[in-house]
């Protein structure tokens, strides 16, 4: 298991981990990850583009730009907050903790940034840049040697091209948050078949996740 790194001031390493919704079940006067989680978003964008762009000095902008987008998604964010444990330290509501909030993947990878965010104000970049080149940046190497750099939608597309002439489809299965913090859920199809779902903050991230799943279950049969 990975260590997390000791953090100065308590209480910022608490509020990473407090939802919204905590707040409404407690007396004690908190504030929420999601100032947090703004933060964070930004540094892990900034701490990843820049390693890539020293360590891939061939790739061009389109490639630098998916292999970005496949180690900074939803989903991808929350599988290091599982390898974490983050789902245990989370402060949920027990509305959140019966729908199974310490389980769902936009907590876990909401708490991850909020983290990363945290630990920016406690110990600056330094100590960030270490952290999130332990445990997020050698995912790079695997992504970028396993034909990911070329957009996992051409790729589908190519794919069902191939067989049936058709294109595949992308259809918003649900929504939902707050009109400023939405997650979109998407159904990528062939012609009237479900190949996979994905999710994401955007409907673009969604359509991209639910493309990987389907080439994942094509691959599989």
């Amino acid at each position: 298991m990975i260590d997390l790194p000791k953090f100065k001031n308590k209480k910022l390493f608490e509020q990473a981990f407090i939802h919204r919704s905590y707040l409404n079940e407690t007396k004690e006067n908190l504030s929420s990850n999601e100032r947090l989680e703004f933060l964070g978003d930004s540094i892990i964008s900034f701490v990843v583009s820049k390693y890539l762009y020293n360590k891939y000095a061939k790739f061009d902008e389109g490639s630098l730009t998916n292999l970005r987008s496949l180690l900074v998604n939803t989903k991808t964010l929350a599988e290091i907050a599982r390898e974490l444990n983050f789902g245990n330290l989370l402060k949920l509501s027990k509305g959140e903790e019966e729908s199974k909030g310490r389980e769902n993947t936009s907590l876990l990878a909401d708490s991850f940034e909020a983290f990363i965010g945290a630990l920016f104000l406690d110990q600056e970049i330094e100590e960030v840049t270490k952290f999130i080149t332990r445990v997020l940046l050698p995912r790079a190497e695997f992504y970028s040697s396993n034909k990911a750099l070329k957009d996992i939608k051409s790729l589908l597309q190519e794919i069902i091209q191939a067989k049936k002439q058709l294109s595949p489809i992308y259809k918003v299965l649900k929504e939902e948050g707050p009109a400023h913090k939405k997650i979109f859920t998407v159904g990528a199809y062939e012609d009237k078949v479900l190949l996979g779902k994905g999710i994401g903050k955007s409907k673009q991230e969604a359509e991209k996740d639910a493309a990987k799943q389907a080439l994942l279950i094509l691959k599989s049969k």
